[in-house]
């Protein structure tokens, strides 16, 4: 194999397809990218066995064949390189040499033959979203996935697709972030449990245009997105996904309305007083026009008040602040509407079209907070 390409489309390559090498692994061709020259165009590919990432390269093929290169090695060698044409060279003892100008490399390669290709995945009909919208609903409900072996379901965001309506949901035991929008087209039902890790790498590599499509397929076992000629296949979590329809609540007996960033901003002064060994619960206080925020801990004390519009009965109600300002963080509204049925239920934060709804559940004040 030969082939020539600029630097800078082999770093783009090596980028793009490292999010699927293994962090750990004991197998050594799982470490490496396949570099695929033998047929027209230059494909680099990665795959750990759950998340496969395969995207072109533009170069010359001068000869034919494929080769597996260690990712890091590979990644290590590109990035210390000239800005000019890099010739890469394998010969039949798997021997890959690189040549940039006067620079020689020479790397021990893996048959190619032996890697692991992407699983075949049938298209039917496509999914289709620009980048910009699958970016945002990423970044709108990624925070709430849960990180425990014990139930990989809430590892995994939930895509729900009926008519042209996308629902997204995460949970985590203590939130639900929802996500609903309108899609370009109508689709059947159809519904997947997508790993949260395989939605953060595509998140990252998605160049987040608004006039730029992703489309996507759902298998019974695998998502294939595809998009700038890069493609990315993800198993699927397998199981049922929770129904946060029954979570989430209608009735309230108490409502505001208030300044999303001024809550933010306030919040995040209270979580100075609440670092690791010292957690303790922001007490809210809701009384007519106004939201007192109060923070008490060994670290010191803080108290906050936030002009509000409340309709229903004052209340006094406990969170975590890292829980409420992770759902802040991601709301785009200047003001936004909070509900609360009682200082044990949840909260939600939610628009008028419910576009987007965050739940939070509080904490005990009576055992907690003293």
């Amino acid at each position: 194999m030969k082939i020539i390409c600029s630097k800078d489309q082999l770093m783009y390559g090596v980028n793009i397809v490292s999010k699927a090498v293994p962090a750990n692994t004991t197998m050594s061709i799982l470490n490496c990218i396949l570099v695929d020259a033998s047929g027209d165009i230059i494909k680099f590919t990665a795959n750990d066995g759950d998340l496969g990432i395969e995207t072109t390269v533009e170069g010359n093929i001068v000869d034919h064949g494929i080769i597996a290169i260690d990712a890091k090695m590979f990644s290590d060698v590109v990035r210390k390189l000239p800005d000019i044409d890099v010739e890469i060279e394998v010969g039949s003892d798997n021997i890959v040499k690189i040549k940039c100008g006067k620079l020689n490399f020479e790397i021990n390669g893996e048959n190619g033959e032996s890697f692991t290709v992407l699983p075949y995945i049938e298209k039917n009909e496509a999914v289709i979203i620009s980048q910009l919208a699958l970016k945002d609903l990423i970044r709108q409900t990624i925070f709430s996935i849960g990180n425990s072996d014990t139930n990989k379901i809430m590892s995994g965001i939930h895509l729900f697709i009926n008519n042209n309506k996308l629902k997204v949901s995460s949970l985590d035991g203590h939130r639900i972030s929802i996500r609903n929008i309108e899609l370009k087209n109508n689709y059947l039902p159809m519904e997947a449990i997508v790993p949260g890790k395989a939605l953060n790498e595509i998140s990252k590599i998605l160049t987040g245009g608004a006039e730029d499509d992703v489309n996507f397929y759902i298998t019974k076992n695998f998502v294939l997105f595809e998009f700038n000629n890069t493609k990315v296949v993800s198993r699927l979590i397998e199981g049922n996904y929770f129904d946060v329809n029954k979570m989430i609540s209608q009735d309230y007996e108490t409502k505001i309305v208030i300044n999303k960033k001024s809550l933010y901003e306030c919040i995040d002064r209270s979580m100075l007083f609440s670092k690791e060994g010292n957690k303790k619960p922001i007490v809210v206080n809701i009384n007519e026009d106004m939201l007192e925020l109060v923070v008490k801990s060994p670290l010191g004390n803080m108290d906050e008040e936030i002009e509000i519009e409340m309709s229903g009965r004052p209340l006094v109600i406990g969170f975590n602040p890292k829980f409420l300002i992770d759902a802040l963080k991601v709301i785009d509204d200047e003001n936004i509407s909070i509900y609360f049925v009682n200082p044990k239920a949840p909260c939600y934060i939610k628009d008028e079209n419910e576009s987007y709804i965050y739940l939070v559940l509080p904490i005990n004040l009576n055992s907690s907070y003293n």
